[in-house]
């Protein structure tokens, strides 16, 4: 299954179409911000102007009809931490955690989470109304920041064969050329599956390795069923123009975010 685009109140989104909450993986198109940042920049910290970053986070709460947002302050690791309402923040104010990924069985708080070719993924129980939003880089992703989002949410009371997942936009098999240490770990926290996701490259001593199929992988290893995981077809370094990549533009660049709405309320309709 993939992701399918929506036009939202000017924003483009990529969305799945079997999580019905509000939810979307942002893409460059329809905010304020100029230069190496048009125009849908949501990273706080990369140089854009804080008054173009503020009126794009207006937008994008506009569009998913968002009351309370929680962020998290990623760190390339694996830890998942629970929010509530009185973790909501507006961009630029404080963040007093670090966390790659952040839960919820509050309905109505929205969870954010950011990447320019690392893997975002979000997770959604309709039944328990616990959603999740992830950052999986590379070590993210070997250390199971994906099954560890799921853990956390079965210890708000989800089965995990009720989540449902989407892996958003990222870096794609064919993109993501890489030394020995990334397939090793992969290989440490898969086994003998980990020889689907790996594939030696043309450049002696390097590799290629399929994130998202690892990401999907641990996810399925977690209890999720196959049928319940959405994974975007589209890679962030080929498609420079529709989003962010830190590797196609050194690192001179804006940020996107995979956002979703925990439950259905009169403030928080599927767009």
């Amino acid at each position: 299954m993939d992701l399918v685009e929506k036009s939202v109140n000017g924003l483009i989104l990529m969305t799945a179409p079997h999580i019905s909450v509000p939810h979307g993986f942002t893409t460059r198109f329809g905010g304020v911000s100029e230069g190496i940042y048009a125009s849908l920049n949501l990273g706080e910290n990369r140089g854009d102007k804080p008054e173009a970053v503020r009126e794009n986070y207006r937008r994008l709460k506009a569009a998913l009809r968002i009351d309370k947002l929680c962020f998290t302050k990623q760190v390339h690791k694996n830890h998942v931490r629970p929010v509530t309402g009185a973790d909501a923040r507006e961009p630029y104010g404080p963040l007093p955690y670090e966390a790659d990924g952040i839960v919820t069985a509050e309905p109505g708080l929205a969870l954010i989470a950011f990447t320019a070719d690392c893997i975002p993924i979000l997770l959604h129980d309709p039944k328990r109304t616990v959603s999740a939003a992830l950052h999986a880089g590379w070590r993210g992703t070997v250390a199971d920041i994906a099954g560890a989002g799921a853990a956390a949410m079965v210890r708000l009371g989800s089965a995990p064969e009720d989540i449902r997942a989407a892996i958003g936009p990222g870096i794609s098999f064919s993109s993501f050329e890489t030394g020995p240490e990334v397939p090793e770990a992969v290989r440490a926290v898969l086994g003998d599956r980990a020889d689907a996701f790996i594939r030696e490259s043309e450049n002696p001593g390097k590799f290629y390795v399929d994130l998202k199929g690892v990401n999907r992988a641990l996810l399925i290893r977690a209890g999720l069923k196959p049928e319940n995981i959405a994974v975007s077809g589209e890679c962030t370094l080929q498609s420079p123009d529709k989003y962010w990549s830190h590797r196609a533009t050194n690192g001179e660049r804006g940020a996107q975010a995979a956002v979703i709405v925990n439950g259905e309320s009169l403030k928080c309709a599927t767009p």
